[in-house]
């Protein structure tokens, strides 16, 4: 059975304070295409910058995750991101009109409940999983930190955390399956010892923190004085250290409760790989810091295997969505202009076209005749062409509309296409076709290989009668 891709069904906010900033803030969940990921979009600066979930844009790991790109920053994501792959959601659009989402109790349970209160709703395109292929282990000797991922068939996590506490001893926890995150980790909030409490406060770092949001261990003696100043810091009465070393602040969820959160963070910031994982992972004493250093690690690998990964199935006695005849029906291209031979495969949101390579294209009579090579521009234009229908039929009258491409970003040509190759394209939008705009993503394979890659933005434009 294929899984498909999901994101929400309509959009959803929250609001509370930032951490760091204490400032109120609404983070809104919006729905988006298949394909699209997770995104952060700062909706307070101009021209609304977005910014992927994508471990190679954290930027400071030292009291929660941070990405930024082209200057903008978005902090403390982990919680956020983690309710996200909790729950199975592969793309959301989140905006935020400050730098960070609210803290809100310090776990992912509040963002859990609002994504659950507007429901998902199936793509037409399948799920793409980062299967762990082998063995892959991080460690930090130093930290003596050890993060391990091998294959498994769902997304298992243990984690193991011993901070040398008398207080919170050596704690495990776990979870089997991605379907127990919800019940078993979401509620876990995060938690800080007292002395780096007092030292972000002398440092004015948690200007969002309120003692509702946070378990604190006591891990040395606390002078009555000490008490009655965080009482007045946090306007709270009576704060007191529990017998087991706890402010009284917040009742314990769970009895290896900062455990669980530290799963809850491996799991938000692994989120930053850009793909759902199938594997076990076990982490030794983790951190964002070693949290994100590995989540680099398996998007590395990631691309080691990406052009296998990723390969779409071509059947060539497969019947097409569009043969050469429909084509021409739908492009204004002629021979010898027209690259694209038929349409396997197309959805609202992706589509896969066929061009065959024959020593009969004209193009070959002038470019490289003892050498025979397809030029790189035609590799694009068919893969615009192949493109251009996806955007086209998505219109009412496509007939109306002409087609034309204003950029191309991030293009990079693998291998040589010669005589006797098959090109296969696929295209997948990379967000909603807004005002005419289409912006997409395409991928040019011959066999299993990845020969051409390219971020394509082509205009809808309606004919004039």
């Amino acid at each position: 059975m294929i899984e498909k891709q999901t994101t929400i069904a309509k959009p959803v906010s929250i609001s509370g304070v930032g951490l760091h900033t204490g400032k109120e803030v609404t983070l809104t969940f919006q729905p988006a295409p298949a394909n699209f990921g997770y995104k952060f979009k700062r909706v307070d600066l101009e021209g609304q910058p977005e910014i992927p979930a994508d471990a190679d844009l954290v930027t400071d790991v030292s009291r929660g995750t941070t990405l930024e790109l082209h200057g903008v920053k978005v902090q403390t994501v982990e919680h956020t991101l983690a309710a996200l792959v909790g729950l199975r959601i592969d793309n959301v659009l989140i905006e935020l009109n400050d730098s960070e989402p609210p803290i809100l109790d310090g776990s992912s349970i509040q963002f859990i409940e609002a994504l659950e209160s507007v429901g998902t709703v199936e793509l037409d395109a399948e799920r793409h999983y980062f299967r762990i292929p082998e063995t892959i282990r991080f460690y930090d000797a130093k930290k003596d930190v050890e993060i391990v991922a091998t294959p498994y068939e769902d997304y298992r996590v243990t984690v193991m955390i011993d901070y040398k506490s008398p207080v919170l001893g050596t704690q495990h926890a776990s979870i089997q399956k991605l379907d127990e995150f919800k019940d078993q980790i979401a509620s876990s909030r995060t938690f800080c010892f007292l002395h780096e409490l007092q030292m972000l406060l002398d440092n004015n770092l948690i200007k969002g923190g309120d003692l509702s949001n946070a378990i604190v261990v006591v891990d040395r003696l606390v002078t009555e004085d000490e008490l009655q100043k965080l009482s007045g810091v946090f306007h709270k009465k009576n704060i007191q250290v529990r017998s087991e070393g706890i402010l009284n602040n917040v009742e314990l969820r769970h009895q290896n409760e900062p455990a669980r959160h530290k799963l809850l963070d491996v799991i938000g910031d692994l989120a930053l790989v850009g793909k759902p994982i199938k594997g076990h992972i076990f982490a030794s004493k983790p951190g964002h810091s070693s949290n994100v250093e590995f989540a680099k690690m398996l998007r590395q690998v990631m691309k080691k295997h990406k052009s296998k990964l990723d390969v779409p199935i071509y059947n060539p006695a497969q019947k097409p969505v569009y043969d050469v005849s429909d084509i021409q029906n739908i492009l204004p291209h002629r021979y010898p202009f027209v690259l694209v031979d038929k349409i396997v495969e197309m959805s609202d949101n992706h589509i896969i076209g066929i061009k065959s390579v024959t020593f009969n294209e004209p193009f070959f009579m002038g470019h490289f005749p003892g050498n025979p090579v397809m030029p790189g521009v035609l590799q694009i234009e068919a893969m615009a062409q192949t493109g251009g229908i996806l955007c086209l039929m998505a219109q009412d009258e496509p007939s109306n509309y002409w087609t034309y491409f204003l950029k191309i970003d991030n293009c990079k040509f693998k291998d040589k296409v010669v005589p006797g190759d098959t090109l296969v394209f696929r295209l997948d939008l990379t967000e909603p076709i807004r005002r005419g705009i289409c912006k997409m993503k395409g991928c040019g394979y011959v066999g299993d290989k990845l020969v051409v890659e390219a971020e394509l933005m082509a205009q809808l434009v309606k004919k004039v009668k």
